[in-house]
């Protein structure tokens, strides 16, 4: 068994506070509301506009939707391991593994206008609030799980570092 440390142990306190706070409740609700939304504008109004597209813009249109949903999906994941803490099913611990941390987002957003089709004003905007929602969790990410990413310096070692450095081996 890995022994906890101190910056471990304050991860893990601060991970279960913000699992628990009206805070993450409410990011919750509005990164889920999201989803929700995307997906019924993609499977509904988003199919009759990108039919309005031409060839360049039909590509532009799937391409955006691809990394919109990808990215989407990310979130969900992140805020569902979250909410996994908040309940209990899963330990602060077990949040901070690398595989249920967020990525940096990798899709570039297309070029509008593509051809002479401007971006559908739904898709932008619905692509617009989902980067801001993965740079928003992307911070929060960072800032509950930095001390695990950042090695503690060792006071003893510094100490004995700076001796050997006056006085020579020891």
């Amino acid at each position: 068994m890995t022994p906890v440390t101190p910056h471990a142990a304050s991860t893990a306190a601060r991970v279960s506070d913000f699992a628990d706070s009206e805070m993450f409740r409410r990011l919750f609700r509005d990164g889920m509301d999201l989803v929700e939304e995307t997906a019924s504008y993609l499977d509904g109004p988003g199919r009759d506009d990108a039919k309005r597209l031409g060839r360049s813009g039909a590509l532009a249109y799937a391409s955006e939707s691809m990394g919109l949903t990808t990215q989407l999906m990310q979130c969900a994941s992140w805020l569902l391991t979250q909410r996994a803490v908040a309940e209990g099913d899963m330990s602060p611990r077990e949040a901070a593994e690398e595989r249920y941390r967020l990525s940096p987002n990798k899709f570039s957003p297309p070029t509008w206008p593509a051809g002479d089709d401007p971006c559908p004003p739904r898709l932008g905007d619905l692509a617009l609030r989902a980067r801001e929602l993965h740079e928003r969790l992307m911070r929060l990410d960072d800032s509950l799980f930095e001390a695990e990413l950042k090695p503690v310096a060792n006071p003893v070692a510094s100490q004995l570092s700076q001796l050997s450095a006056a006085f020579g081996e020891l």
